[in-house]
């Protein structure tokens, strides 16, 4: 009974995995569980530096989720104090520091959305400023005997700024061990990250070892591509889907991913069997995968929806059925004002780049310079799924 339960559990894990340092060690700690019916400690740990969660970060949400329901101890761990000095995994140039302020208006936010895929009742949420602040200069001094400064220059990140000779504070060095010394605090049994994150985890198992703690498991997570289908999704490349969006948006994006993509996206966004879901047509499979992901976060009926009005839209190639109106009475008027004052684009360079490459249109006429003047009624489509009616008020 017990070995089918372990086999449950480790095929439910394992899903969507890129490392498991080691899978001996997850068994054995699978097994001790089972057997004493103790739940494992799961740590995830989350600096809130910005305040917007969008699909990439829910691969590594939905991994947590599914211990959750395997009845293990989800510890959501958010690096207030951590954030202060901001993980430099990745970055190739010093970090900027928060404000406590700052991070906890975001960890606020961040909590909020995380709960349209974890069970807040059965997580314990831990800011890691609890202990960090109570530490002296002495103890912190301590901690950095725990690893070497040729260590720290092995990462990657730091020798490609070494290389082009760019400053690494000291600060940055300290950023591994504070997270390593989480895992002590917490007594982890299993920590998850992503792939870029597999430096600081493993510095986690060897500060534990110094504790005489036996060593976390270590878990690590694809990075999930934007919807350009090149770069880790990111809402500073412009390439995410977030989890607040509408979700006509969201099934809107959704569908413009490749359909090599797409099998990555039901990999690890969703728990379908990907061999059944191959056996359909690549576009069924995508409108399907549209619907099931903003079905997790707006509901079904929301879901349904947005798929009637996608095939509605770009299959039947009609309007939408709740286009925003925009009555111009004494506003400025020409196409670069109208874009940036409806809100249909954010950022004065993005609606200049879009009409540069062609992506305005006033009914099927293309509008190709931002100065161009609006004298009459019409819909204003914006790419392939923002539309603005306009109104002159004549």
């Amino acid at each position: 009974m017990q070995k089918l339960e372990l086999d449950r559990q480790l095929e439910i894990i394992k899903r969507g995995t890129v490392e498991i340092i080691s899978e001996d060690e997850l068994k054995r700690k699978l097994e001790s569980s089972i057997k004493n019916k103790k739940p494992l400690n799961i740590k995830a740990g989350f600096d809130p530096t910005a305040a917007d969660i969008h699909l990439g970060h829910t691969v590594l949400l939905r991994k947590l989720r599914q211990f959750q329901d395997l009845g293990h101890r989800v510890i959501f761990l958010i690096g207030d104090f951590t954030a202060r000095i901001g993980d430099p995994t990745g970055r190739s140039e010093l970090r900027k520091q928060l404000s406590p302020e700052e991070i906890l208006k975001n960890a606020a936010t961040y909590k909020k959305q995380v709960s349209k895929v974890l069970d807040l009742e059965k997580i314990s949420t831990v800011f890691n400023s609890v202990w960090f602040d109570k530490m002296s200069v002495l103890d912190i001094l301590k901690l950095t005997t725990h690893a070497t400064v040729s260590q720290m220059l092995a990462r990657a990140d730091f020798k490609k700024r070494l290389a082009k000779n760019e400053d690494i504070s000291l600060l940055e060095f300290m950023y591994p061990l504070l997270q390593g010394y989480d895992s002590v605090k917490l007594e982890a049994d299993i920590e998850l990250g992503g792939t870029d994150q597999i430096f600081n985890l493993l510095v986690g198992r060897d500060i534990q070892k110094d504790f005489n703690q036996a060593p976390q498991v270590v878990m690590t997570m694809p990075l999930l591509e934007g919807t350009d289908g090149k770069q880790k999704m990111s809402k500073s490349l412009g390439n995410y889907i977030g989890v607040d969006e509408p979700a006509q948006e969201m099934f809107g994006k959704v569908m413009s991913v490749s359909d090599e993509l797409m099998w990555k996206y039901y990999t690890l966004l969703t728990d379908q069997d990907l061999q059944e879901m191959k056996s359909m047509h690549p576009k069924e499979a995508k409108l399907h995968l549209a619907e099931l992901i903003v079905g997790q976060y707006h509901g079904e009926a929301a879901a349904v929806s947005s798929r009637e009005e996608f095939q509605q839209v770009f299959g039947q190639k009609e309007l939408p059925s709740d286009i925003t109106v925009y009555e111009l009475r004494d506003k400025k008027s020409d196409v670069l004002s109208i874009l940036l004052d409806s809100g249909l684009i954010a950022s004065k360079n993005e609606a200049r780049r879009l009409i540069k490459q062609g992506g305005v249109y006033l009914d099927s006429k293309r509008l190709d310079e931002e100065s161009t003047v609006i004298k009459q009624d019409g819909v204003l489509k914006v790419g392939k799924r923002r539309f603005l009616r306009i109104k002159t008020q004549k």
